[in-house]
């Protein structure tokens, strides 16, 4: 064969594949609001930066008729490229191949990329679109996911693990983005789910849809699956992009600092409007890291679910934080099952990856109640323990108002290690608020009282002025500074500048034994 013919019978190849599973199932993929396989990651990865391996790729199974359905790069594109100029691994199913299904071709093409992101300290992401194991190529397939699955974990704290679901997910299938770092689903258009509507009707009777049972609103808002739900294929690859700027390439490295243009000296009136100084009225502490980031910059995680606890990613003097919040807005930001396990899983992400810490507190406590200990509060608080405690990255906690109880302990505290603690003059620091105080220690005085109302406000205020204020933690040490709240983005900036070269360690062991 000549060398243009060679030629062009390469091109015929590559053209077959990218063809994917034809013209028609891609019109399908269209008219169902969803990009292709290839289409989106010409989407997310910097223009002219993809490079595609294994297109050539094709299944071996025969049984079943599948001898005679074959194509190219069989149901998922792989390969290689860089967003804002820093390199990627990604894979993208391919939903007109065989459903994305997965087969044991798949699998191997899948498993490559990881290696080299693991062999090359590069993030990977994972676009999902597609049905679970090819049933056809029955315990292959299967094996199929345990590969992956192995180096989902291997993988995990070493590089950025980011699943992107935009399509089916299902069965096996949904295992491997929840060992990764991050799950963005598109709104309307993704589902997860380990039994789909069918089989859950015929094991259970319960008649449920696609979306009720596993789509991005559900697990964005209820099971806390999803940290990221997205109207369409190309802002959601946008919020991906997004997110990674905020992240080093692998736990070697630093998060990628910028010069920054908002002033670190900058200083933050408004909170004293924000903030009400009565520790019961509430306020969203949103507000609050919009006024202390740089430009008002801040990606929530998990926005939609276990809303008395904010995390998210920002900028403070041009270097990426990972900021943890109680929200008085929400069960006057107590500590439940639910944002425990929120707030544990980012700081442990955050500490993997080399990403200071910086802490909000104004928590009144646990939330008490049957639901919440039957659901294993105590299991899932100490894991909020036990992140912070563990975390060896910089930890800088500011107390807002108040911080009462083992949630003082808990949210950051100087006995937790972390570095500098600081305070607002109208911080209540104490082992529970006044009026609870009051009623325990003073409570025969109280009774003996002519005027009960006027003797419990009074002995209210001698505590508040005696115990639950700043200045007895201080004067221990666990307070580094108390400060005034115009000057809270300059304290903070000035901190994370002082612990930029901070290195402290963990005693030598093989693992912890986190309460999972």
């Amino acid at each position: 064969m000549a060398v243009n013919e060679k030629s062009s019978e390469l091109q015929r190849l590559k053209d077959l594949a990218h063809l994917g599973g034809g013209k028609e199932r891609i019109e399908a993929q269209h008219a169902r609001g969803k990009l292709t396989a290839r289409e989106r990651l010409n989407t997310l990865l910097d223009d002219g930066s993809y490079e595609e391996l294994d297109s050539l790729v094709t299944h071996r199974t025969v049984e079943f008729g599948l001898d005679k359905q074959k194509y190219y790069g069989d149901a998922v594109v792989t390969g290689y490229g860089r967003i804002d100029g820093r390199p990627v691994y990604v894979f993208s199913q391919d939903f007109t191949v065989f459903g994305g299904s997965l087969s044991e071709a798949v699998s191997d093409k899948i498993c490559k990329v990881m290696d080299l992101a693991m062999q090359n300290g590069a993030p990977l992401i994972g676009l999902h679109d597609g049905g679970g194991a090819r049933i056809q190529e029955g315990v292959v397939s299967l094996k199929g996911y345990g590969d992956i699955f192995l180096r989902n974990t291997l993988a995990s704290g070493v590089i950025p693990q980011i699943s992107v679901i935009m399509g089916p997910c299902a069965g096996g299938a949904v295992y491997s983005p929840a060992i990764t770092d991050f799950i963005f689903m598109t709104s309307g258009t993704s589902q997860m789910y380990i039994t789909g509507p069918d089989v859950v009707r015929a094991v259970t009777k319960e008649e449920i849809t696609h979306e009720d049972l596993g789509g991005a609103q559900v697990h964005s808002t209820k099971s806390g699956v999803a940290h990221f739900a997205i109207d369409g294929d190309e802002d959601c690859l946008a919020e991906v992009r997004r997110l990674l700027s905020f992240l080093p390439s692998n736990n070697m490295e630093d998060p990628p600092a910028s010069r920054p243009v908002d002033d670190p000296a900058r200083t933050c009136d408004d909170l004293t409007s924000i903030v009400p100084e009565d520790p019961a009225k509430p306020y969203d502490v949103r507000q609050v890291i919009h006024i202390i980031v740089d430009d008002g910059d801040f990606m929530e995680v998990h926005s939609a679910w276990a809303g008395s606890i904010v995390v998210g990613f920002a900028r403070m003097g041009g270097r990426p934080v990972g900021v943890v919040a109680n929200n008085p807005a929400v069960l006057a930001g107590v500590l439940d099952v639910d944002s425990s396990r929120k707030g544990a899983r980012f700081v442990r992400f955050c500490d993997a990856f080399n990403i200071p810490i910086v802490t909000l507190a104004d928590i009144p406590g646990y939330l008490p109640g049957s639901a919440q200990e039957y659901g294993g509060i105590i299991t899932h608080g100490a894991k909020l323990i036990y992140a912070y405690a563990e975390a060896t990255v910089p930890k800088i906690t500011l107390i807002v108002r108040k911080a009462y109880g083992g949630a003082y302990v808990v949210m950051g505290s100087k006995h937790l290690r972390a570095d500098i603690n600081l305070a607002w003059p109208s911080a209540e620091i104490a082992v529970m608020g006044p009026d609870g105080a009051v009623n325990i220690v003073f409570r025969r005085d109280i009774e003996a009282a002519e005027d009960r109302e006027a003797k419990r406000k009074e002995l209210v205020d001698l505590y508040r002025q005696q115990f639950a204020n700043p200045y007895v933690t201080a004067s221990r040490g666990f307070i580094d500074d108390v400060i005034e709240r115009r000057d809270t983005r300059l304290k903070i900036i000035r901190a994370l500048e002082m612990l930029e070269n901070k290195t402290d360690s963990n005693p030598p062991k093989k693992h912890g034994s986190i309460p999972l």
